[in-house]
């Protein structure tokens, strides 16, 4: 059924009334003829016509509440069929009552008053049959179930068709919104994408900017450091040309296995210690050759099996164990220094300790690691390395009492090949 409060065609809205005033006139020709008197078919028809134009033409609004479209619909039927009884050619009126009861009630009164309207249009269909006799009752519920099946019939097919179109238009309605939340949830997630795309680069910059700082001070400034140190034992040299040459020498092989690793370091590859050697025997170079600029004895020892871990943790290793000895150089004042490397079962573990003045770990922590009287920076890079390997960088130390480093990483074999 469509909007009964819509604007009707006017052929629909006028149509009922040409249509009885065709009928009224059919009844004042015939009832002329006969002498027979028209007060009461006159005041029918007209009763008829006033109910139709103060109730729905006049009354739009009036078309949305089935209640009063109910009541208009039962009095038009009783109306219909007064007319009908008195004079059968009011039958043909029955189509304006079908008309109502299809478009304005709702089910399940739809059928009811279709199944009233043709007891209307059988009833004026019948008028000449005998009632009174079997047969002709029979004949008078035959002709009623004639009108009356097929209607009622329509009326239930045209309810299902409803039905199933407001079903149609609900689950295209339920469609609509679902591809209306897809396509925000599309674009939300596109947002997303570029959100975590952004976040990514910056946090791959700012990735690469640790790893440079950090490689940029384990080797040039280790190796500016001890180049300053060379330089300044040369000037102390006087009137020694062997010691003055043999510093010198010291200095210039320093610059050029920092310019080396700085090299390398750019390009993000190993250590060259580490190309050809493994890790133990890496460490072992180191240590030998920072005691020969030093002067401080280093002794390495190596525990557990040996055996190839991650590259980047070796190279994490080398580079604490070349930091922390840095440190003993610049800081420590130490006599001895002792680099451990131990391979656990779960673990590779690196230990350097030396007999120096040590610190206070606690005053390091409060100004987070950042005193460059104790290689701020360079604990720090010690850590992002560690965690950056999911290990752990711990520092022990107290006045008087020499400092110790111990970093450990997860031992994950290295892939064959590698």
């Amino acid at each position: 059924m469509g909007d009964p409060a819509a604007r009707w065609p006017v052929a629909l809205t006028a149509g009922p009334y040409a249509l009885l005033a065709l009928l009224t006139g059919v009844t004042v020709a015939v009832k002329r003829s006969e002498g027979a008197s028209l007060i009461v078919d006159l005041v029918l028809c007209g009763l008829t016509a006033a109910w139709m134009l103060g109730v729905f033409t006049l009354r739009p609004a009036w078309r949305r509440r089935a209640p009063v479209m109910a009541v208009f619909c039962a009095v038009l039927i009783l109306l219909s069929a007064i007319l009908a009884v008195r004079d059968p050619w009011f039958g043909c009126f029955t189509p304006v009552g079908y008309f109502y009861a299809f478009r304005l009630l709702r089910w399940p009164w739809q059928p009811v008053g279709v199944g009233a309207m043709a007891v209307v249009a059988g009833t004026a269909q019948a008028y000449d049959v005998d009632k009174s006799t079997a047969a002709g009752l029979v004949t008078y519920g035959a002709v009623v179930a004639a009108n009356a099946v097929p209607m009622c019939a329509f009326a239930w097919f045209a309810r299902r068709a409803a039905r199933q179109n407001e079903e149609r238009e609900r689950a295209l309605q339920e469609a609509r919104e679902a591809n209306r939340r897809l396509a925000a949830s599309l674009a939300e997630n596109a947002a997303l994408h570029e959100r975590l795309l952004a976040q990514a680069r910056n946090a791959g910059v700012q990735d690469e900017r640790q790893r440079m700082a950090r490689e940029i001070h384990d080797t040039l400034a280790q190796g500016l450091t001890g180049i300053v140190s060379q330089l300044r034992a040369a000037e102390h040299a006087g009137d020694d040309p062997a010691a003055w040459h043999r510093h010198v020498a010291a200095a210039t092989k320093l610059a050029r296995e920092s310019l080396s690793e700085a090299r390398r370091s750019v390009h993000a590859l190993r250590p060259e210690p580490l190309r050809s050697a493994m890790l133990s025997e890496a460490l072992a170079g180191v240590a030998e050759r920072w005691s020969a600029l030093h002067e401080i004895p280093v002794q390495v020892t190596t525990t557990g099996t040996a055996r190839p871990i991650r590259p980047e943790a070796e190279a994490a290793l080398l580079r604490i164990a070349q930091e922390a000895l840095a440190n003993v150089a610049k800081h420590a004042r130490a006599t001895r220094v002792g680099v451990t490397l131990s391979y656990l079962e779960h673990e590779a573990a690196l230990d350097v300790r030396d007999d120096g003045g040590g610190f206070d770990p606690a005053l390091l922590d409060a100004a987070d690691g950042l005193r460059p009287d104790r290689g701020g920076f360079g604990l720090i890079a010690m850590r992002q390395r560690m965690e950056s390997l999911s290990g752990t960088l711990q520092v022990e130390s107290e006045p008087g009492a020499g400092t110790g480093i111990s970093a450990r990483v997860p031992a994950e074999r290295a892939e064959v090949g590698v």
